[in-house]
Parts: structure tokens; sequence; C-alpha cells
């Protein structure tokens, strides 16, 4: 293999076994075997483990942040980015699982690289002006639109989440139970909710 190769093939093994055992769970030992070089290979591209996960988790970061930047570029109606913030993190989940899996892990080297809770922090004020507008035009508060936004992104979040291991029902149900409680409120769900065709199509763009 050239360097460049070596490099991927290390990233991919790291992060399968990142997914499957965490990070304190994973040695270089089990890298370089499943890897099949010898430890001073894994050393000499990544400096140690805790070099290879920091890679790792920052190229997962980069594919999430860009999915959910995606949804909420171009505006349109607050409930249509609820909807397309939604279907972006379940398609996530479902194409990146291992990625996705290594994220919601805690770790200390994810400190410095940026965790997932951060990364939902930054989500969470990119709507928060999003919720502020509406807020104003429908003559609430607007200072308290961080809170809501924090709820929101947060719901949505904890559903990918549980969603990750429970997979049914499928991506475009579980997201249009989400926005029908975001949206409606639990005095108003509807009781077969389903998203706009244009978040369907955009969701199956994604994929």
């Amino acid at each position: 293999m050239t360097g460049v190769q070596r490099r991927a093939q290390l990233l991919d093994v790291s992060r399968k076994l990142f997914a499957e055992k965490g990070f304190e769970g994973t040695s270089v030992e089990e890298i370089a075997a499943r890897a099949e070089v010898s430890k001073p290979v894994v050393y000499e591209h990544f400096g140690g483990k805790e070099g290879i996960y920091a890679v790792v988790v920052d190229r997962e970061i980069q594919a999430l942040t860009g999915a959910l930047s995606g949804a909420l570029e171009g505006g349109g109606h607050p409930k249509v980015l609820v909807e397309r913030t939604a279907l972006a993190l379940l398609t996530y989940i479902e194409t990146s699982e291992d990625g996705f899996r290594i994220l919601v892990r805690d770790s200390p080297v994810a400190q410095a690289t940026g965790t997932f809770s951060s990364l939902i922090g930054d989500v969470a004020t990119q709507v928060e002006h999003m919720l502020a507008d509406q807020f104003r035009a429908q003559n609430q508060d607007p200072k308290t639109a961080p809170m809501y936004a924090q709820m929101l992104v947060g719901m949505v979040a904890l559903t990918g989440q549980w969603w990750l291991d429970a997979r049914r029902p499928g991506k475009t149900e579980v997201a249009a139970h989400l926005v029908n409680l975001a949206w409606n409120g639990l005095a108003g769900l509807e009781r077969r909710p389903s998203l706009t065709k244009v978040s369907v199509d955009q969701g199956r763009r994604s994929r």
C-alpha cells in the first residue's frame, strides 16, 4: 500500500473498532492486528491511539455538521426546516452507523476535537435564529428562543440515539412523529402525521 492507502485503511479499521468498543476499550495492538500491520506503523501515521481517534471524530463531526447545516440552508417554512433537520440526522445515522456510535460516546480525547453535545449546541444556535423570527411574528418573546432551540434540537438528537438501535419505525415515520410533537404539542398531536413532500424528496436525495 502507499502511505495514503495505509492511512485510509488504518482509519477505516479504527473507526470500526471505536464504534464497537469505544475509545477506552480499543488498543493500538488491536488496530494493528486487524489492519495486519505492526504497532510502529500505527504510531508512524498517527502518533498513537489518541491521534487516530481525533482524526476519526473530526471526520464524523464534519460529515454530520455538513448534513445538518445543509438541511437549514435556503430558508423556508419553520416546520419544513424542522422536518429537514430531523431527516438529515436520521439519514446520517442510517448511512454512518459506526460514525454516529463514535460521536455519542464520551471520551476525554473528544473534548479537544468536539463532542456530539457541542455539535448539537451549534445546530441549536442556528435554529435559535429561526425560532426568534417565528416568535416575533406570533408576538411571543424572542428572548426565549435559545431555550426552545435547545429543547427542539435535543429532542431530535436523543430520538436519533434511540433510533440507532431500534430502527423501527422507518426514518420518515420517526421524523414525522418528531415534527408532530415539536410543531403541534401534546395537546394537538395528529393521529397519523406525515412529512411535507419537499422534505421527503430531499431526504431521498441525501441518501
